[in-house]
């Protein structure tokens, strides 16, 4: 069954997508939870429609994602963390990391922090979803506090 997504699902697609599901799960979470409606022929118009107007703003929020993913590469962030032995207590999560941005200037969700478990002292990358297109990258330090 094909359907449009009117919001970003993690694993399946972007808003303004069409794509191929299976009905039940279309029919029972997707479309009931407001997150997709059905592509029939008229909303196939309407969001070709919308595409072509919307054209010329996405390729502004693209190129200030760009701009956004060049700045964050540059921040330095430093997390202090209670260390035994160079291995830390807890790790750095992706709240810790988008609350640290907020603090630099930076506001970024959480949501779009992908970071994995650190469990020793030293410099570390997390990734961070910007735009459809556009992922960046966060350098950041644990040292012990």
């Amino acid at each position: 069954m094909e359907i449009i997504l009117i919001k970003d699902v993690e694993k399946l697609g972007y808003a303004n997508d069409i794509v191929d599901v299976k009905p039940g799960y279309a029919n029972n979470f997707l479309i009931p939870s407001g997150v997709a409606r059905v592509a029939t022929a008229t909303a196939r118009k309407i969001l070709a429609e919308n595409l072509k107007q919307r054209a010329h703003k996405d390729a502004k929020i693209e190129a200030d994602a760009n701009a956004l993913a060049e700045k964050i590469a540059n921040l330095p962030l430093t997390f202090k963390m209670k260390a035994e032995e160079g291995r830390i207590f807890g790790s750095v999560t992706s709240q810790m990391i988008a609350d640290a941005l907020a603090e630099k200037g930076v506001t970024i969700d959480r949501k779009d922090v992908s970071v994995d478990a650190f469990k020793t002292l030293g410099s570390y990358t997390a990734e961070v979803r910007l735009h459809k297109n556009v992922r960046g990258t966060i350098n950041f330090t644990i040292e012990e506090e």
